[in-house]
């Protein structure tokens, strides 16, 4: 049998030939795991929601809405009326590029509590966002009172230490959450006797 002289074009086929068996593998697997991953990601949000909007009141339904890239989880009662918004908010401006966050903002304007769903961040340092001691300083807090920014920049958040950038996109996202909460709360307070 002889040998096939080796030219670019039969690499140049054999080379198509790979990337399409590749590709297709590579799709068909995708296929089978991203149902498994959207369950994942949709529990990973139902457990935020729940964190950041825990309260003495019983959630009975909650209504989706997108506004300005923030996607906002309502909260009504048993009647109806407003409990508050878990918000899904982020900051491209993390050290290691963007954070995503759960804020928990109760029908009163308050940030209920903060979770981080997302980051890439230095590990003991910016990582340390995670901890209770820093994004438990948000809990309870009123935007209008409490000013949104790490204290070198003139605001009321404490720094993790030697991790500012880290702590400028924790509040920004955070502040960016508050400030939507506070623009369209209105026409979720209505939202929960319109059914």
């Amino acid at each position: 049998m002889a040998k096939k002289e080796s030219t670019l074009k039969n690499m140049l086929i054999a080379l198509m030939v790979i990337t399409i068996v590749s590709g297709g593998v590579l799709g068909y697997v995708y296929g089978l795991t991203k149902p498994t991953i959207d369950k994942v990601e949709a529990n990973k949000n139902l457990k935020a929601i729940n964190e950041v909007l825990k309260s003495d009141v019983e959630i009975v339904r909650t209504e989706t809405r997108d506004i300005d890239d923030l996607t906002y989880n309502l909260a009504y009662d048993a009647e109806g009326n407003f409990i508050g918004a878990a918000i899904k908010t982020y900051s491209m401006n993390g050290f290691g590029g963007k954070v995503e966050l759960m804020v928990g903002m109760l029908a009163n304007g308050v940030i209920n509590k903060v979770s981080v769903l997302s980051q890439a961040e230095t590990p003991g340092l910016g990582a340390n966002m995670v901890n209770d001691k820093f994004k438990g300083q948000f809990d309870g807090k009123d935007p209008k009172q409490f000013v949104l920014k790490v204290k070198k920049d003139g605001g009321d958040v404490d720094a993790i230490t030697a991790a500012t950038i880290s702590s400028r996109a924790v509040s920004e996202a955070v502040k960016k959450a508050a400030d939507g909460f506070e623009a369209n709360k209105d026409q979720f307070m209505k939202g929960g006797n319109n059914e």
